[in-house]
């Protein structure tokens, strides 16, 4: 379904009070999406459901902050990022992303809640900086170097900074 779409640069901005929630499985598919989100995708429910989340994710998105997302969830810890949807009519919106695991009664992952809200424009122009670079050299390392050389990109400007991953994302 999502090979079909031509990206534009139509963006849909989220309303204020906007909260997109989902809930996926270990494997990333989704296993509830609220009415929001349908909105906001483009998408039905019965053609989000079931699918993997990155159903709606933007080639502008450098795969090295998704490895950095899966690696910290599946770690146990909640994630925080600044992301840049894919709707089904190829246009784009924003989200500052919370995503953390669901437990079951023995402590075992099962899945995965995330919660979306609409991020501060100027933070966006931070992090859409940031995102090319990491493309960039993403793109020039080629396939098989590409996450870590995104990651390399990551990891320069937050050590810059003095703070962990998490306090700059929430201090940009």
């Amino acid at each position: 379904m999502k090979k079909d779409i031509v990206p534009t640069n139509e963006e849909q901005v989220m309303h204020e009070h906007d909260f997109i929630v989902s809930k996926t499985d270990t494997k990333g598919r989704l296993v509830y999406c609220n009415r929001i989100f349908i909105e906001y995708s483009g998408y039905t429910e019965e053609e989000l459901i079931g699918k993997q989340h990155n159903v709606v994710r933007h080639p502008d998105m450098p795969r090295s902050a998704f490895a950095l997302l899966w690696s910290t969830i599946k770690g146990g810890d909640e994630f925080f990022a600044y992301v840049k949807n894919m709707r089904k009519d190829g246009g784009f919106y924003w989200v500052l992303a919370n995503v953390t695991p669901s437990y079951d009664e023995s402590h075992n992952i099962v899945g995965y809640f995330s919660v979306r809200r609409k991020p501060l424009p100027e933070k966006v122009r931070v992090i859409e900086a940031l995102y090319a670079q990491m493309l960039a050299a993403e793109k020039q390392a080629g396939a098989s170097g590409a996450v870590a050389a995104g990651t390399e990109v990551l990891l320069d400007v937050i050590n810059g900074t003095g703070k962990s991953y998490r306090e700059f994302i929430l201090s940009i």
